[in-house]
């Protein structure tokens, strides 16, 4: 089990509260420092904003796009490594991502609002969002660029995952854990489903019980607001950590079987259980292009997309890193955000849309992104 990210969140109220961005920068070292210490293996830390609409209105676009390269500068100075702007919420905000991802590097994420519980599916915003995916896939290299784009609905604030991560309130932190290799532990020694549900909660009850009593303690130590753990099985890119292969485990069949959904409603219900303090999805993720045995079998013809949105109605994260063609119609793209949206205000669960579509490419062919945040797969067919 590695720690995939140590997230702070800070309320900004302009683009160049440079204190602020160094604080949090100093802390995460800080914290990363500490878990290091005490065994674990640490990816980059993150920084999560509230909304940009809040400390960048009234600004026109291409300023607004400036003053996010100001934040980009800053967080290169001090070494911040990821930073989430946070996420749009109406559409003349929602058009401007493009020209954000774009004319920002890797260190830039951020997302938009397409819907929740109370106001309900906001069709406009989803119309901008299909657009910005679009463009985003035209204007960046292999149509990388939506690595740091999603599309959410009904997510809360202190998720520590990108790109859906934003804040609001007093600075925190949240950590979010890569323990597929748990899964795999659990299911290998497992003989049915009981057994599994019974030996993943085990497991996860212990590992993360430990790491749950240091993030206390970072917090005494530092005096900074410990919001949780975002108990999400994050997959790794390591083949023997596969989450896809780890289903495999239990004997049903391969992943995207008859049998799957069951699976990751097992995985699912453990991680909603678990006798810790908890944030932000805290559900199972699927990740198609950052799991080995989830390309392998999407390249398999074993699943796809519409079968990820039925599992998406028992796991926590919605249709994520998912390769489609680059012709796919903007209206195609409306169609997967407005079902995306709908199961979650449906089901008051908090899920997003991270799609790749890929230019010049069909479904089956394989992508070719040259990126060391994912594995190259085949194009599913939408």
């Amino acid at each position: 089990m590695k720690i995939r990210t140590i997230t702070t969140g800070i309320s900004l109220q302009s683009s160049v509260d440079e204190d602020k961005i160094k604080k949090a920068s100093e802390f995460n070292q800080n914290a990363k420092a500490f878990f290091e210490q005490n065994g674990y293996e640490v990816q980059e830390p993150r920084i999560a904003s509230n909304s940009w609409e809040e400390y960048l209105h009234g600004l026109k676009d291409e300023e607004v796009v400036r003053e996010i390269q100001k934040i980009e500068k800053i967080c290169r100075e001090q070494d911040a490594g990821f930073f989430n702007i946070g996420y749009a919420g109406t559409p003349s905000k929602i058009k401007i991502i493009p020209g954000i991802i774009k004319n920002t590097s890797i260190t830039i994420f951020c997302s938009s609002k397409i819907g929740d519980v109370k106001s309900g599916i906001n069709f406009e915003n989803i119309k901008a969002s299909a657009k910005a995916i679009k463009q985003i896939s035209e204007e960046t290299g292999n149509g990388c660029g939506n690595l740091r784009f999603c599309a959410w609905a009904n997510c809360p604030p202190g998720i520590p995952f990108f790109p859906a991560a934003y804040h609001e309130g007093e600075t925190s932190f949240s950590i979010g854990f890569e323990c597929s290799d748990l899964v795999m532990k659990a299911f290998s020694k497992s003989t049915n489903l009981i057994e599994a549900e019974e030996n993943l909660k085990a497991i996860f009850e212990e590992e993360l019980g430990k790491a749950a009593e240091l993030a206390e303690e970072v917090s005494r130590k530092y005096k900074i607001k410990y919001a949780g753990i975002d108990s999400s099985l994050a997959p790794s890119l390591d083949k023997n950590e596969s989450i896809a292969f780890a289903y495999e485990k239990l004997g049903i069949g391969r992943f995207g079987h008859p049998g799957t959904l069951a699976i990751s409603a097992v995985i699912t219900r453990v991680l909603k259980s678990l006798e810790v303090k908890t944030c932000g999805y805290s559900g199972l993720m699927l990740p198609v292009c950052e799991d080995f045995g989830l390309v392998e079998r999407a390249s398999e013809g074993t699943y796809n997309l519409t079968d990820l949105l039925l599992y998406s109605a028992v796991c926590g994260c919605g249709l994520d890193t998912v390769p489609v063609p680059g012709d796919v119609p903007v209206e195609t793209i409306e169609a997967i955000l407005l079902d995306t949206a709908a199961l979650a205000i449906k089901l008051d669960k908090p899920l997003s849309a991270r799609l790749f579509p890929i230019p010049g490419k069909n479904a089956g062919e394989m992508t070719e992104f040259n990126s060391p945040y994912l594995i190259d797969c085949k194009i599913l067919k939408v």
